[in-house]
């Protein structure tokens, strides 16, 4: 059964704990690393995080659309889309 996923208040005493900060410098530390995934990833770049999975976006080209309650066709404009590959290593910590 899945469980809630954490919040960011949980995340910055997890954090803070697993680090020795305090949780006010932790709230920073998380802020910052946000900030610069946020920026590289809007700006065209990737960013990979250890152990976790590369974070990037990509171009969907423009394409046809169905509105499901009316069945028209419709044209979506070209857009852009985050996307995340996750590591091998999390992929197996999970599995086994």
């Amino acid at each position: 059964m899945a469980t809630k996923p954490l919040t960011k208040a949980q995340l910055v005493a997890a954090l803070a704990d697993e680090t020795g900060m305090d949780k006010k410098a932790a709230g920073a530390a998380l802020d910052a690393v946000t900030g610069i995934i946020t920026k590289e990833v809007a700006g065209g770049g990737a960013v990979t995080l250890p152990g976790v999975g590369k974070i990037y976006c990509r171009e969907r080209p423009e394409r046809m659309v169905r509105n499901p309650a009316t069945g028209e066709q419709i044209k979506k404009e070209a857009d852009k889309v985050v996307k995340m590959t996750i590591a091998k290593a999390l992929k197996d910590s999970v599995n086994g």
